[in-house]
């Protein structure tokens, strides 16, 4: 792969002293990295099904291509559309939200400036020789994914940790075929709908048709064309919309891409099969990690659905403070869905893990209300990643838990849920999206050349 345009700096330390000392600034949690209607959406000939409270008002307006597409095509994602929509005078927090907005932040704690380029010298070194950090050094990268990449580097990152930049590659042309075609009308009339509900205080979504929604429409348009069987799924455009703020259209559409196939397989099909199989996945793991939260769950009889299907659909970018969602996507990106399983488990241990919290949840409401406000607290970026890193919860235990519900489903309903393959061989070394399959979808991601066995990893 060719090493991405960009300054490399040398002088990168590897000896076991630092990587310990990496171990323990993460585990310390030191530093701050600076849907509704989560069911499949159809078109008006087909089902469509019910979506959360209030995520079907509001007017649409069409993005559709016309006649000045050609001019549209030339906008850039990263411009801000606040003052375009009135907002110019109103001021803009370090992630792109008009602070005061539902997305703002308040006071973060702030990675000191020799720190912060200490570290984007280090990413800049990776970046610019990633095939041989790959082969050699993933567990550093790893212990640098858990310790936030650089704001100025993030959108690079994740294209290379997740294969999207490789899909791109091996792809010249494809995402502008696809842009330029019309598409089914079925499907860009939902899409349009969902358009100025995604992240609507952030700057560049604030703006009806403005840059960030045209190249949202632009992305989610082209996934309709390139996975026609499965079309467009509400819980994509919050994904679409993150990648979006971080980097152009076209790399955008192959991170979703990647996203759908490799990280989250089955997530974002008509019968959301896959999501039902991680629910299960979930809430036996919380047997173990939180007897109690899962004890309480099983008595009030509440399907994991309700509480976990925005939670993994979307990656938690639609219910964790901004810093936290990008923390989990920089460890998401690296080390795949058993990061998302692990943030779940934290928040249910720590929102309904102890007698004192579960008074308050003497009903189904009460508890699910409980896991829809969650505590500040267990959402602090420095908190969360701490926990999420520290959970005893390995991968090779999601692989076997995967295994038994697997088998059970195949039992009681006869076949492989949809966008889950039955289990095989491990593949020598780690997976990583973009290079081959995994056989157990979404476990890890896709192996690079090179890359050394390591079991149990």
């Amino acid at each position: 792969m060719d090493a991405a345009h960009g300054r490399g700096v040398g002088g990168v330390g590897g000896g076991p002293e630092a990587e310990a000392a990496e171990v323990a600034e993460v585990a310390a949690g030191a530093e701050a990295a600076g849907a509704a209607g989560m069911a499949k959406s159809r078109g008006e000939n087909g089902p469509r099904a019910p979506a959360a409270e209030g995520s079907l008002s509001g007017t649409r307006e069409s993005l559709a291509p016309g006649p000045d597409a050609a001019a549209a095509d030339e906008l850039s994602s990263l411009g801000s559309d606040s003052e375009a929509n009135g907002f110019a005078e109103r001021r803009i927090d370090k992630f792109g939200f008009i602070v005061g907005s539902q997305g703002a932040e308040g006071a973060l704690e702030e990675v000191p400036l020799e720190v912060l380029r200490q570290r984007e010298s280090k990413w800049l070194d990776m970046l610019n020789n990633w095939d041989k950090w790959m082969a050699k050094k993933h567990k550093k990268i790893r212990l640098r994914c858990q310790k936030g990449i650089p704001p100025s580097l993030r959108g690079r990152a994740w294209q290379y940790l997740s294969g999207g930049k490789v899909k791109l590659q091996q792809n010249p042309g494809k995402f502008d075929e696809l842009d330029m075609s019309p598409g089914d009308p079925k499907w860009l009339d939902v899409i349009e709908r969902d358009l100025h509900r995604q992240f609507p205080f952030h700057e560049m979504f604030v703006s009806r048709g403005g840059h960030g929604q045209q190249d949202l429409f632009r992305v989610l348009k082209a996934y309709t064309l390139y996975r026609p069987e499965e079309g467009y799924c509400q819980a994509q455009a919050p994904i679409a919309a993150v990648l979006l703020m971080h980097m152009p259209a076209e790399q955008a559409f192959w991170c979703l891409v990647q996203i759908c196939e490799k990280y989250l397989p089955g997530y974002y099909s008509e019968k959301l099969e896959a999501i039902q199989l991680d629910g299960e996945i979930l809430f036996s793991l919380l047997q173990k990690v939180s007897p109690v939260a899962h004890k309480h769950l099983s008595r009030q009889k509440i399907d994991p659905l309700l509480y976990m299907t925005e939670w993994f659909m979307c990656a938690f970018a639609r219910t964790l403070p901004w810093s936290s969602v990008l923390r989990v996507w920089d460890m998401f990106f690296c080390e795949g869905v058993k990061i998302i399983f692990r943030v779940g488990l934290v928040l249910l241990k720590h929102a309904l893990g102890s007698p004192e919290k579960l008074k308050a949840c003497q009903g189904q409401y009460e508890t699910i209300e409980q896991l829809r406000s969650l505590s500040p607290k267990i959402m602090q970026e420095a908190f969360l990643v701490q926990e999420v890193v520290e959970l005893p919860v390995t991968e090779r235990q999601i692989e076997r838990e995967h295994l038994i519900q697997l088998r059970r489903w195949q039992e009681t309903r006869g076949c492989a849920p949809e966008g889950s393959s039955p289990p095989g061989p491990s593949p020598a070394g780690l997976s990583y999206p973009g290079f081959s399959p995994s056989p157990l979808p979404g476990f890890s991601p896709p192996p690079l050349p090179g890359e050394p066995d390591v079991p149990g990893e």
